[in-house]
């Protein structure tokens, strides 16, 4: 099977601080952890929301792709990431049908996941992330 789920939702935020008590004291979702991925220049926290997670992004920089889609867009949904085996197999999938991915090989993100997006020029303006993480179900 191609997809396996819905790792997780990603919800660019401007602030961790100002977002978090939403998310954990008025929809009550647990919060799982929150470390820093400074390849990226951002800030996550993960929140366990059923089967899937939240991932809220905090830019730590003004030149981190979250603080540029928060420029452009605002707050808001940033990505839905994909849980897949064979990551590598998939992105080759995915150009072989043509998807523009903007990662051809996968990256370390958060949580150790082995990652890669596709643009969303080519997702109907979704931006998507396969997500491999190795040893964890």
């Amino acid at each position: 099977m191609m997809i396996k789920k819905i790792d997780h939702i990603g919800i660019a935020v401007k602030s961790l601080d100002e977002a978090l008590p939403f998310y954990t004291d008025i929809i009550q979702l647990p919060l799982l952890g929150i470390e820093e991925v400074k390849s990226e220049g951002i800030k996550v926290a993960f929140l366990k929301a059923g089967e899937t997670k939240l991932e809220l992004l905090e830019p730590q920089n003004d030149e981190s792709a979250v603080a540029k889609f928060i420029e452009k867009r605002g707050e808001g949904l940033h990505h839905v990431a994909l849980g897949v085996d064979s990551i590598q197999a998939r992105i080759d999938d995915m150009k072989m049908h043509g998807i523009r991915m903007i990662q051809d090989e996968p990256k370390i993100g958060a949580g150790g996941a082995h990652v890669a997006f596709m643009h969303p020029k080519s997702t109907g303006s979704v931006l998507y992330e396969l997500c491999e993480k190795k040893g964890m179900k």
